[in-house]
């Protein structure tokens, strides 16, 4: 495994992450989860030198972070880093256009859920807290900036970060001119190449910590999926992968295999491709199987991407605007 660090908070993190949300369950998450086989998986990445776990109340509320809390004290003489969300107040992912701040991330919100997730954790100080949701005209609103200032000074968190919307990577620059976040939380893949435009260059010009989430574009870069795949009516997927993305999905998958190498697989390749890029602090697969968490983490053995290789993935960027199914 190899490490990089994870912006100003000059923590050395792994390249690759777990991503927590599939393996909780729970309503609104994806189907599948096993609880069973979840410690092993965790606990595998862990032996294969992953430190960085990404979870968030809503994930299982509650669930997700009670796994992390475990795995925490199962393996006291490690270091491995927390990163958790409040989730929105109005449960509105993304928040609609005129939600103002007060209906997303009051004070009182914000310390409640910090709590509750120090709670679940089991742990006296979270490492990473980060807004589930952003919108960067709440930037310059002192009551989200008062809150986490109290929290920090208390020594209750450490960092602070956003997890920004889907497809909306600029919005959260105003943020970071504040000089209170240290992580950025952005949807960066094969498809979804649009970081690179500018929110990279501000977050390495001020000493951002970059996470990259969605690395297989909740499964469509996987090459698993086709015309006829359906999803449960409880799990996300079945929202998002339905008539009008699933084709496409498929399609560009389909492009996409026709250059990947001899010898790899196509997941492999979409998590080269992120870690090509020096921002990228860390990237964050969701994971519940112990063959994937292999297969994931063998991707962190420091061997670039050919040019010519870069060059023709970036002729597969698929720039989106957000939607009611996109979430």
């Amino acid at each position: 495994m190899n490490y990089r660090r994870m912006g100003r908070l000059n923590w050395r993190v792994s390249e690759i992450g777990y991503g927590m949300w599939g393996i909780a369950g729970g309503p609104g998450n994806f189907t599948g989860a096993n609880p069973e086989t979840a410690p092993s998986c965790l606990d595998l990445a862990v032996e294969m030198g992953c430190n960085f776990f990404d979870t968030a109340w809503a994930y299982g509320r509650g669930v997700s972070e009670q796994m992390l809390g475990r795995l925490l004290r199962s393996h006291p003489g490690r270091r491995l880093y927390v990163a958790t969300k409040i989730p929105p107040k109005n449960w509105e992912w993304p928040p609609r256009p005129g939600d103002a701040l007060d209906d997303v991330f009051p004070a009182s919100h914000i310390r409640e859920y910090a709590l509750r997730s120090l709670e679940n954790l089991g742990v006296d100080r979270i490492d990473l807290l980060q807004f589930h949701v952003w919108e960067d005209r709440w930037a310059q609103d002192e009551q989200w900036q008062r809150a986490l200032g109290d929290l920090r000074a208390e020594g209750l968190i450490e960092g602070i970060g956003v997890s920004v919307n889907r497809w909306e990577p600029k919005n959260c620059l105003k943020t970071i001119d504040t000089g209170l976040v240290d992580v950025i939380q952005v949807i960066y893949n094969i498809f979804d190449q649009a970081p690179e435009d500018t929110l990279f260059k501000v977050a390495a010009e001020k000493d951002i910590g970059i996470i990259a989430r969605v690395p297989f574009d909740e499964g469509g870069l996987t090459g698993t999926l086709t015309g006829s795949t359906r999803f449960p009516a409880d799990d996300w997927r079945s929202t998002y992968f339905g008539q009008e993305n699933l084709g496409p999905t498929v399609e560009r998958a389909e492009a996409l295999k026709s250059i990947v190498p001899a010898g790899a697989t196509l997941p492999e390749l979409s998590l080269r491709f992120i870690l090509h890029h020096p921002a990228v602090s860390t990237v964050i697969p969701g994971m519940r199987q112990e063959r994937h968490v292999r297969a994931n983490l063998s991707a962190s053995d420091g061997k670039p991407l050919p040019p010519q290789l870069l060059s023709q993935l970036r002729a597969h960027r698929w720039d989106r605007a957000p939607t009611a199914w996109s979430q």
